[in-house]
Order: structure tokens, then C-alpha cells, then sequence
């Protein structure tokens, strides 16, 4: 079975997933005219100030702390270490230019979400994907939002959601406070350590707690706990880059050139660049989402009447992702060497902090395990989230979100005690197949896309020359 997973999820991630990502984050990068650099300071702004008489269920800066609750996970540490493992250096230069690229296709996400958006009879937003595919394509398309619905529960329910991050949680504890596994308990004919029982139990409690709540508690949640996380982890890479600024240009120049193959033996170059290019686009796809489909489920929920600025919104949550915690992670692994220790996964960045910080190295070790535990927690909320708006889709009713809950909170309960390299790469599959039908409706969209820009910025401009003449009609009389 492990086998024929992983020979179907090679399939599915192969080149032509990759290049149908890149190629919608090209044509929509093109046709906005780089507005992912244009419009970023503008993008900040409307990031951390609500849209006054906006209609939704969060503030936009929640729904975007949503979004970045299931998107900044363990693929910011382990992924980016794992990509500069396997492709060198310059595999980072491929995964920025992918977030990049990726920060123009979560802006068109983002204002498809908002645009194409329904209500509930309680006043509820509902979006996503399966709804700018049904609204925006047409009834004939229904079927293409079903299996997206379909594949996100996959997704959701049995791997990136719950699985995978409680074990990832789970495993963290161990190796810090019990990694010889000297207090342990027999559980399900196995041995497992008090820290992975007693963590277990302490994360299926805090997660059943905040999901009681719904949508508006994981906001609340998550809008305290990712961008307290994201400050300490860009904090701590920003303080081993200070101390080891001496060696920045060289990390610079390294960079480029694995980025180039520039580095290989004559005749190895061009492998060398196909390498460090699949390994780089492929973590910076998985890190940030774009293209998944996923975020513009959280985006929808924002309080807002303008499609575009939520789209700005969203496309911050890529900027943040990639450009700001991937980057911080992989220069401050390029800086001190740990990619090349023969180390792998997250052992590779917690030699880093060991190693850069002027702590001791159980102290660094401990401060990257507490940025991996809430990372990982924060995922599990915000992929509950997604499934559960992917289950009321697909039946048509929100009759079952409490049991849906229950089934939840049973799989994040059960994760530690379960081997989980067949459920990641189910996992991976998941996403792969999640993304074909948002892609199809993407680029179907895009001319909706650059309808909605030009005349919402057109609307901007008028306002803002409105605004001058205003203030200068006083001065003349």
C-alpha cells in the first residue's frame, strides 16, 4: 500500500502539477502587472484595519489568521530544511520565486472567495472554491466543487489536519523531555512514552474546547496565537542571521548559484538547477497553499463588501508564509551549515538554533519544540475548519457539524498512537487532488479577476482625487 501511495502521489505532484501552479501564478502575475509588489503596502494597510460597514462573520485580519493557522504549520520548519537538504541552497531561491508567484494566485483566491460568496438563513458567510466554481462557472460545474469538498475532508480528517499534527506534536515532546523513552506505558500492545500520552490528551482537550466554539472562537484563537508564534520564530532566525551577518554575502552568493547550477562540475549544471528548482517549488507550494484552494475558505467568512481588498488580504498570508518564516528558516539553516550535518526533517533546524543562539542548547531545542507544538495546533483548528465547510457542501446541510466535530477531536485523540508515513503521503495526495479543480476554475476565472482589479482600483483612484479636491476647495474661497 505504501508503494502504490507513494507511486500515485509522485503522479499527482509530478511536473505537470507543478508547472499548472507556476503557470496560473505567471498568467495572473502578468495580467495584474506584479501586483503582489505594487499593492503590498497597500495590502498591509487594509491587513491590520477593519473595512468599515464590511458584512461577514470575522474581521479580515481573522480570517486571515485562519487561513495562516492551517498554512504556517511544521512545512515552515521541516519543509524548507528538507528541501535545502535534498536540493542545496539554491533550492530556497525556487521556493521565494514560487511564493512569489503564489502571492498573486491567493490574491484571486481571496477576492473569488469574497465575490462569489453565499449566506445562510442565520446570515452565515459561506465560500470557497466549490462556491466561485458553482456561482462563477455555472450549475453544469457543481460536480468539480463536490470532488474538491470531497478531497479537502480527505485531506482534513485523516492527514494534514489531525494525524500528522498531533503526531508531529506528539514526537516533539518526546525527544525533549523523554527521548530514551525511560517512562513509558503499554498502550494498543505498544510502548509509548508518558510525554506522548500526557501531550495527547492535553492537545485533544484544548482543540475539542476551542472547536465548541465554531468559526468565531478559532478566529479569536488563532488571532492571538499565530502572529505571537510568527514574531518569536522570525525573532529568534533574525537573531542568528544578526550574529552570523558576516557570512550573509556568501550566503547570498551560494544561493544564486545552486539556484543556477552555477556550482556543478560542467555537465552537471543543468541537473544540478532541475533539482534544486523541483525540490524548492514543490516545499514553497506546500508551505504557502496557493493554488490548493484551501485559504479562500476562511477568506470568505471576512467582513467585507470589496472582493479586492480581501484579496490583498489574503495574498499577505503568502507574504508572511514564505517570503518572511520560510526565508528566515532556510537562510539561518544555509548560515550555519546544517544542511549539510547528514541530519533531516526538523533535527536539521534544531541544530541551527543550537548552534546560532547564544543558548544553551536544551534552551534552543526547547524554544523551536514550542514554536512546532502551537505551528501544529494552530493547524489542526484551521483545517477543522476547512473540512467542516467542505462537509456542509458536499450534503447540502450543517446538520451534522457536531457529530463531524466529535469525529474530529476522536482522530486528533488517536493521532500519537499511530504510524503515519502512509497518512502523509495520503495527505499529500489529498492536496495534489483538492488543487486540480481549483486550478480549472482559476484560470476559467481569470478574466473575472482583472474586471474586478481594474475597477475597483479605478473606484479608488476617483475617491482619492475626490478626497484632494475636497481639501483644497477651502483654501481657494
Amino acid at each position: 500500500m505504501d508503494q502504490w501511495l507513494t507511486k500515485l502521489n509522485d503522479l499527482i505532484w509530478g511536473a505537470p502539477m507543478i508547472l499548472l501552479i507556476l503557470g496560473i501564478g505567471v498568467i495572473l502575475t502578468a495580467g495584474l502587472r506584479l501586483i503582489q509588489v505594487r499593492r503590498l503596502p497597500l495590502a498591509l494597510r487594509y491587513m491590520l484595519k477593519d473595512e468599515e460597514d464590511g458584512i461577514g462573520d470575522v474581521s479580515s485580519f481573522q480570517a486571515l489568521c485562519t487561513a495562516l493557522s492551517a498554512t504556517i504549520g511544521t512545512g515552515n520548519i521541516v519543509g524548507v530544511a528538507t528541501a535545502i537538504v535534498a536540493g542545496g541552497p539554491g533550492a530556497l531561491f525556487w521556493l521565494e520565486l514560487a511564493g512569489l508567484l503564489g502571492m498573486a494566485t491567493k490574491y484571486a483566491e481571496g477576492l473569488l472567495a469574497v465575490k462569489y460568496r453565499t449566506f445562510d438563513a442565520n446570515g452565515r458567510a459561506l465560500g470557497g472554491p466549490f462556491y466561485y466554481i458553482e456561482n462563477g462557472l455555472g450549475k453544469k460545474w457543481r460536480w468539480l466543487g463536490k470532488l474538491f469538498a470531497f478531497f479537502g475532508i480527505m485531506a482534513g480528517l485523516l492527514g494534514i489536519g489531525t494525524l500528522t499534527q498531533i503526531n508531529g506534536i506528539t514526537s516533539a515532546a518526546q525527544t525533549f523531555f523523554d527521548p530514551n523513552q525511560v517512562h513509558s506505558i503499554q498502550l494498543f500492545g505498544n510502548n509509548y512514552s508518558w510525554a506522548v500520552v500526557i501531550v495527547g490528551l492535553l492537545v485533544t482537550v484544548s482543540v475539542a474546547v476551542v472547536l465548541i466554539g465554531g468559526v468565531k472562537r478559532i478566529a479569536r484563537v488563532s488571532e492571538i496565537i499565530v502572529p505571537a508564534m510568527v514574531v518569536l520564530y522570525v525573532t529568534l532566525c533574525l537573531v542568528m542571521i544578526l550574529l552570523n551577518l558576516n557570512k550573509l554575502p556568501g550566503v547570498i552568493a551560494e544561493i544564486f548559484q545552486g539556484a543556477f547550477g552555477l556550482r556543478a562540475v560542467s555537465g552537471g549544471a543543468v541537473g544540478a538547477m532541475i533539482i534544486a528548482m523541483q525540490k524548492g517549488i514543490a516545499r514553497g507550494i506546500f508551505s504557502n497553499e496557493s493554488g490548493l484552494g484551501s485559504a479562500p475558505i476562511a477568506a470568505a467568512a471576512a467582513r467585507t463588501n470589496e472582493p479586492v481588498r480581501q484579496g490583498l488580504v489574503s495574498m499577505t498570508g503568502t507574504f508572511i508564509d514564505t517570503i518572511i518564516v520560510c526565508n528566515m528558516t532556510g537562510m539561518a539553516i544555509i548560515m550555519t551549515g546544517a544542511w549539510q550535518t547528514g541530519k533531516e526533517g526538523a533535527a536539521v533546524t534544531i541544530h541551527a538554533f543550537s548552534k546560532a543562539l547564544p543558548i544553551s542548547s536544551q534552551a534552543a531545542s526547547f524554544l523551536l519544540m514550542i514554536c512546532l507544538v502551537f505551528f501544529a495546533f494552530t493547524t489542526i483548528l484551521g483545517w477543522n475548519y476547512y473540512s467542516e465547510r467542505c462537509l456542509a457542501y458536499l450534503l447540502n446541510t450543517d446538520r451534522y457539524a457536531k457529530i463531524f466535530r466529535l469525529v474530529y477531536v476522536g482522530a486528533v485523540f488517536i493521532g500519537p498512537y499511530l504510524t503515519v508515513s502512509a497518512v502523509w503521503t495520503l495527505a499529500d495526495i489529498c492536496n495534489g487532488l483538492m488543487a486540480f479543480p481549483n486550478i480549472i476554475a482559476l484560470a476559467l476565472l481569470t478574466p473575472v479577476v482583472f474586471k474586478e482589479t481594474k475597477s475597483y482600483f479605478a473606484r479608488l483612484t476617483a475617491s482619492s482625487a475626490r478626497t484632494i479636491e475636497d481639501l483644497r476647495l477651502p483654501i481657494e474661497e
